[in-house]
């Protein structure tokens, strides 16, 4: 299932070339932008399609507003702009016209978390998930590569209902085999087994937490490690009360707030079913700020050492 590979690839175009593949099976396939397809990669859709393809323009509540209409007349629109734009500049939309009426509108957005780098807080869409979780009949769904882009967009076409699909800006190594994994959103996906600490993450840190994991085995650490995609509804839970009544402690990894995210689901679900020691590692409760990539998940504490670093005082104290 698993085969981490050095060479990196684009997240954001794995989603661009499965819309033209289902475009070209579903004639329903709508999608929709607001005026960056070019950096969603929703430009190759609109190249192959483009009476079937609406750049709305820099408006991404009338973005919202018409999916959530062309979804009424039996299309399925994939809805694609900045995780920020998508989500904070949205939220009534988002609630009142598309998860009330239950509409079956997809919104794919990019450049989640810090990683938008240099464009600073007031691209860095640190909250999303938050929000998102917060909103009545949407599935959330953070991705980790290529090949599981790949499978949670087509999930998300051939699935009823509202969904909020997060993807990163980064181009990421490869960590699923694409002729072995099958997304499930019903499990978490065990990526190792381990008795002294649990790990779950999602999204551009799973690699990150993979690098952690070799560190701590090198220090007599064994550790499992869960990568757990679908945060809402929380299908895991059962995956991650088996883990931890092994391990007895856990620590979330996530590039987004600690608040309100995957930190806050996988401790608000063992809160009611098996508590145990926990440590949330993501941004703080603080604005996101301007600086190359690295140097930001570096200064957040998001790298593969840096959480390492983390989880040694974690286990100090537990």
């Amino acid at each position: 299932m698993f085969k981490l590979e050095e060479e990196v690839k684009s997240p954001r175009s794995g989603y661009g070339q499965t819309l033209v593949e289902l475009g070209a099976q579903n004639k329903d396939i709508v999608v929709l932008d607001a005026d960056l397809s070019c950096s969603t990669q929703t430009c190759m859709f609109a190249k192959a399609f483009p009476d079937r393809f609406f750049n709305v323009g820099i408006a991404e509540q009338d973005l919202m507003g018409t999916a959530a209409g062309l979804a009424t007349v039996g299309k399925t629109p994939f809805v694609s702009t900045f995780a920020m734009f998508a989500t904070a500049r949205c939220l009534d939309q988002i609630r009142n016209s598309i998860c009330y009426p239950n509409l079956n509108v997809k919104i794919v957005a990019t450049h989640g978390g810090v990683t938008v780098g240099e464009d600073g807080a007031s691209h860095q869409a640190l909250e999303d998930i938050s929000f998102m979780r917060s909103i009545p009949d949407i599935q959330v769904i953070v991705p980790a590569d290529y090949t599981e882009v790949v499978q949670v967009i087509k999930y998300a076409a051939n699935t009823s209902g509202p969904m909020y699909i997060r993807l990163a800006r980064t181009n990421l190594k490869t960590i699923f085999d694409e002729t072995k994994y099958s997304f499930n959103p019903k499990t978490a996906v065990k990526i190792r087994d381990g008795k002294d600490l649990t790990i779950v993450t999602n999204g551009e840190t799973l690699v990150e937490v993979i690098d952690c994991a070799k560190m701590l085995e090198e220090s007599g650490i064994d550790v499992e490690v869960l990568h757990i995609p679908v945060v809402k509804p929380f299908f895991a839970l059962d995956d991650l009360i088996e883990s931890v009544k092994k391990t007895k402690k856990v620590v979330t990894v996530e590039n987004h707030s600690i608040i309100g995210g995957l930190g806050s689901a996988v401790c608000e679900a063992l809160s009611e079913n098996f508590p145990v020691k926990a440590l949330r590692i993501g941004t703080p409760d603080v604005f996101g700020q301007s600086g190359e990539q690295r140097a930001l998940m570096e200064y957040f504490g998001l790298t593969g050492s840096k959480i390492y670093e983390k989880i040694k005082e974690f286990l100090k104290k537990a």
